[in-house]
């Protein structure tokens, strides 16, 4: 049975000590599950959720173990929740292990064999681990070129990779799973049909804080996706700046690196959050739209339409349709 998309709102306590009802956004409809989840996961300064993949929840307080909990699965037992810890991370010299970039699955429960966890640091180390293993131990790899330092890894289930953009999208680094971890495979992309952007418009991008993100459509033979996340500063609240989404651009990526730009994405719908991000097809689960990416983020959340490039909700500046021209099919 496929569990429609969701995202975590929050806990309501409901006088249990220390536990409240999860409070989840589905099928974009807000409701308060029966399901009970520690409040510590949400409130709790010494409790860092640093990431999530498959419905897993990934934490790391300040002892140095990572674990994986999947309380916030709406779809797991809320009477026999399943936290597995792993084994102390290994800190490489000149790099940290406290700052959690992202976290990936290979497969869709660490209690699975084969299953082996990712996870990507802010800054050269990338940290793989086989929980299911007798005695699970890290292998820690440095990453030599800067450009992936701050970018996010995922798992590539048609090519049986750890992936992960380059800062500007214009390299893809690859791990494979077997012996040669420690040698990832680069790949150079060209990108192809790139809009014409007007100076105004050209501007304005350079003017924004930019994020490269990958995304495999499983439905539909492994399709790989280039997102570019344009963000930029919507109000600063407090001396905190909050940012909002500016405009998105879609590539679809092929085996020869061709990043050909797209606005149209068929029937599938991709999230963009801080868990890994995906796409689902928009039929399997009648309500859902096609040909958009859902943005759940930490200052806002909405809907992006590409077929007219435009953004509702969250705090975008702009008001109409961020206006990018066709591509230029000379390039």
């Amino acid at each position: 049975m496929q569990t429609p998309p969701c995202s975590i709102v929050g806990v309501q306590p409901c006088g249990a000590d220390h536990l409240g009802r999860l409070d989840v956004m589905m099928m974009s409809r807000r409701t308060c599950l029966e399901k009970k989840v520690p409040l510590e996961l949400v409130h709790s300064d010494p409790m860092v959720t640093i990431g999530s993949s498959h419905g897993w929840v990934a934490t790391l307080k300040d002892d140095g173990i990572l674990r994986l909990q999947d309380d916030f699965n709406p779809a797991a037992s809320d009477t026999n929740p399943k936290r597995i810890p792993l084994p102390p991370l290994v800190t490489l010299p000149h790099c940290q292990t406290q700052i959690v970039t992202n976290v990936s699955m290979s497969s869709s429960s660490p209690e699975d064999e084969d299953c082996v966890v990712a996870v990507k640091f802010l800054g050269p180390q990338l940290s793989f681990c086989r929980p299911a293993q007798r005695k699970p131990e890290w292998i820690n790899v440095r990453i030599a070129n800067p450009c992936f330092y701050s970018s996010r890894v995922m798992y590539s289930e048609k090519d049986d990779m750890f992936r992960i953009p380059g800062s500007g999208g214009h390299l893809i680094g690859s791990w494979d799973l077997g012996t040669h971890m420690h040698t990832p495979k680069i790949q150079k992309l060209r990108f192809k049909k790139f809009p014409n952007l007007a100076k105004t418009t050209r501007k304005l991008l350079d003017s924004c804080c930019t994020s490269e993100h990958l995304v495999e459509s499983r439905s539909t033979g492994g399709e790989m996706f280039l997102v570019k996340w344009y963000k930029r500063t919507a109000e600063i609240v407090n001396g905190v700046a909050k940012m909002g989404t500016e405009a998105l651009m879609v590539f679809k990526l092929d085996e020869q690196g061709n990043a050909v730009y797209t606005q149209d994405i068929g029937d599938l719908c991709m999230y963009l959050s801080k868990s890994e991000p995906f796409c689902v097809p928009a039929s399997s689960f009648p309500g859902l739209p096609s040909n958009q990416v859902i943005i759940y983020d930490f200052d806002e959340a909405g809907f992006f339409f590409l077929d007219n490039l435009r953004f509702i909700g969250g705090n975008s500046t702009f008001k109409a349709p961020f206006h990018i021209p066709p591509p230029n099919m000379n390039n």
